[in-house]
């Protein structure tokens, strides 16, 4: 069965990482898996703020690219920072036929602020913004807070969750 999982969380915590990391998992265990990633769709820059409708206007494009691996791939992981209820609603209509995962990718805000610092590629607040704006709060079916486990670990809570949904 085709699965998609959604890694939602606010920018800086952790989501690429741990899409690539899943992505090996998935690898070793000979299951191809790609990666939609909402950094391949937006203009990311350090002078320019990111807004709710900027990440509207090409959500449906990466529900679109979703669609489109999962035709030659046995799943993909969504690399997302969801702010409102619009656009989650758009995920979930994408996401509907296929067995799905949504976790919430999380760590403290003075982890994010000092994150986003080191990284330098994004406009400072960026992080901040989308921790207070997150969409949803609840209703995840795994959290993950990648401040307390190394990125291996973390992608195992993953892939095992998601293993016992095939």
């Amino acid at each position: 069965m085709k699965q998609i999982i959604l890694l939602n969380g606010p920018s800086s915590s952790g989501k690429s990482t741990l899409s690539k990391t899943l992505q090996k998992l998935f690898k070793e265990n000979g299951k191809q898996y790609e990666i939609v990633s909402i950094d391949d769709f937006m203009k990311i820059s350090t002078s320019e703020t990111i807004y709710e409708d900027d990440v509207f206007e090409i959500s449906q494009d990466m529900c679109n690219a979703t669609i489109e691996l999962l035709e030659k791939a046995d799943g993909v992981i969504v690399d997302h920072v969801i702010t409102s209820e619009r656009i989650f609603k758009q995920f979930l209509e994408t996401a509907k036929p296929f067995n799905y995962l949504l976790v919430r990718v999380t760590c403290p805000l003075n982890v994010l602020l000092q994150r986003e610092k080191e990284r330098g590629d994004r406009c400072m607040g960026s992080a901040k913004n989308s921790y207070d704006y997150l969409y949803p709060k609840e209703g995840y079916d795994l959290i993950i807070d990648t401040s307390l486990f190394s990125k291996e670990k973390c992608g195992l809570e993953v892939y095992k969750h998601a293993m016992s949904l095939l």
